[in-house]
Formats: C-alpha cells, sequence, structure tokens
C-alpha cells in the first residue's frame, strides 16, 4: 500500500508499504477520506507536541473514514463491506479508567498518529472492531471522517453541561470552535456567542449558528458556559471573565502548558474549570447529529487531496478562508481545490 510518511528531519513523502494484516478482534478498513487536525501540521511543522516527539517514521492523520474490507478472528465476516467512521483509539481495555467507562483516559492507549503510534494517511489501517462504526449512505466519506473533531466538540459541550435557557461563549472559529457552536446550537441553548480574531473565521462561525460574532476584547453579556478552543491564555481569561456566578468554563484548545488565570475570580463566582481530552462514548450521538441534520459537517470542507499532495493538505490552514482539508488515499493524481 501507499503511505505518507514524516520524518524526525521533517521530510515527507509516499512510501511502499505491506498491507497491515488485522489481528483478532480488529478489522482491515481501505481508508477513503481523511480530516487534516491542527496536530497532524504541529508534527510537520515541530516534530513534536509535548512531550510526543517524532522519533521515527510517522504516518500522520487521525480523522478517518473508510470500508472494511477484512476481519480478524472473532469478528464476524458480515462486517466486510461496511462503510465506516473510524475511532482512532486502542486503549487498554483492563485498565481502571477503561473499565469505568473513561477509556480516553487510559493511560496505555494507543492513538491515532501520535508517536510511536501511524495513522491513517495511507490506504489500509487496522482497528479494533468495537471502533470502527458504521454510518449509512446518507452520510459521505468525508462527514464520516470527520466525526472524530466533531466527538470533542460533542466531549466538550457535555462538560459544559449547558441546554435549554443557558449561553455559551466559544472561543476561536476553526474546525473545533465551529463544531462547538453547532453542538451548543443542537444542545438547544439560547445563545451562542463565538470570539475570534480573524474576520473570515468570524463570518464562518455566522454561517455555522453563531447568534453573536465578536472579536477579541469586545464586550460580552455574561455567559452560562465558556468553552475555549483556541488554546489562547488572553482568550481563557476572557472568557473565564465572562462567566456568570456559578459558570463553567472548559478547555479544549491545546496552548501553553501553564497560563495566568484570575484564581480570586474563579473562586469568588465559584467557576468550575475542566479540561477535555479527546472523548469517550461520543460517535452514536455523533452519527444522530448529523443524520438529523442539527450538524453540518460536509460544509465544513475547503480543500481536498490526494496523498502525493499532503504536504499541501497539512499547509493549507495558513490559506485564507480554509476551515478543513481532506486528504483522500486513494487519489492518485493532483489535487484538484474545487472538486
Amino acid at each position: 500500500m501507499r503511505a505518507s510518511v514524516l520524518r524526525p528531519d521533517l521530510s515527507l513523502t509516499v512510501e511502499t508499504r505491506p498491507v497491515p494484516q488485522p489481528a483478532a478482534g480488529e478489522v482491515l478498513v481501505r481508508v477513503s477520506a481523511v480530516g487534516v487536525c491542527g496536530s497532524d501540521a504541529h508534527y510537520l511543522r515541530h516534530g513534536r507536541i509535548g512531550d510526543h516527539v517524532v522519533t521515527g517514521p510517522l504516518v500522520l492523520g487521525h480523522e478517518a473514514s473508510g470500508v472494511v474490507v477484512g476481519v480478524g478472528d472473532g469478528v464476524d465476516s458480515s462486517r466486510i463491506g461496511q462503510r465506516v467512521s473510524i475511532e482512532p483509539q486502542q486503549p487498554d481495555p483492563t485498565s481502571a479508567e477503561s473499565r469505568r467507562g473513561r477509556y480516553n483516559l487510559c493511560p496505555h492507549m494507543r492513538f491515532f498518529a501520535t508517536p510511536p503510534v501511524d495513522g491513517a494517511l495511507c490506504e489500509f489501517v487496522t482497528i479494533g472492531a468495537a471502533f470502527a462504526h458504521p454510518v449509512p449512505d446518507e452520510v459521505s466519506d468525508e462527514a464520516a471522517a470527520l466525526f472524530e473533531p466533531l466527538s470533542v466538540a460533542i466531549a466538550a459541550v457535555a462538560k459544559a453541561r449547558v441546554g435549554l435557557g443557558d449561553s455559551v461563549l466559544v472561543s476561536g472559529a476553526g474546525p473545533i470552535g465551529l463544531l462547538c457552536t453547532q453542538v451548543a446550537r443542537a444542545a438547544g441553548v439560547d445563545r451562542v456567542v463565538v470570539s475570534e480574531p480573524n474576520s473570515q473565521r468570524r463570518a464562518h462561525a455566522r454561517r455555522f449558528g453563531a447568534d453573536v460574532v465578536v472579536a477579541p476584547g469586545q464586550r460580552v453579556d455574561p455567559v452560562t458556559a465558556f468553552v475555549d478552543a483556541s488554546g489562547a491564555e488572553s482568550a481563557v481569561v476572557a472568557g473565564i471573565r465572562a462567566l456568570s456566578p456559578g459558570g463553567r468554563a472548559v478547555l479544549v484548545g491545546m496552548g501553553a502548558d501553564t497560563m495566568s488565570l484570575p484564581v480570586s475570580l474563579i473562586q469568588n463566582r465559584e467557576i468550575e474549570l475542566t479540561g477535555v481530552f479527546r472523548y469517550a462514548n461520543t460517535w452514536p450521538i455523533a452519527l444522530s447529529l448529523v443524520t438529523t441534520g442539527r450538524v453540518e459537517l460536509d460544509a465544513l470542507v475547503t480543500g481536498r487531496f490526494g496523498l502525493d499532495d499532503t504536504r499541501d493538505a497539512l499547509e493549507a490552514d495558513r490559506v485564507a478562508g480554509s476551515i478543513k482539508a481532506v486528504i483522500r488515499p486513494t487519489q492518485i493524481r493532483k489535487a484538484n481545490h474545487s472538486e
């Protein structure tokens, strides 16, 4: 099979590798579409994210969909031919975290495209059968791949515990911020406010359901919950200050390892502050949101690329107006960005 491989010197090449074989309990998936995440671009540009360092060849990509083409022992062969959305997690089912249902926190997790675990920018991958979620024909390959970032948004809004009568401030109108906006709207909140410095992204926020869109520094009426999808310290501080007493702040964006926060305000207003690390048990919710039309994924895709164009796809976030790039690993010809 063909695979796009990142090396420690930050070179990126398409190489030929053996097709992986599914182990017991796994399925073999022919990859149809892979969404590009900011983490993929970060590995390309810096070779590391925190303690995760590219020290050997690495296949990037963890937002993926495909078709089951093979099964390992213990998996019903009727799954062959199923279109699936891949949940790119391989937790230890015996860990304490997995056994209590929070498998995303498993200390022995093997996660796609997190060194040294290869991801999905290749033609075939294997994954545990329970983590290859069937999708109906009405869900496109690209949308099925984007169930992964949608799951991050679902986990974030769930942590915010919002619903009817609530208001939410989302900082950052990148893909995750736009998905948090849509999920908050689907949760029934009365008012979704999005803060974003880029004017084009502010326009995207309006397109995807924000009631109010502001630039950083503009006044925001008090809100019930704050979701940060930017990772910027200034945005986090501003969001916490915008919370009503008893409000909830959820940190999703990956930024600096440490921040200076208004601790006395957090104490005096009894603000709840928490983080989100990936997701658990979100794929059924994602499927419901997409098939009922409450969340729109296909419209997020602004660039389509072949495997040979992986570098261009990973740099697409620097292109004005770009939201989400998608790579089709079986598409060999040069990308047509307008298709």
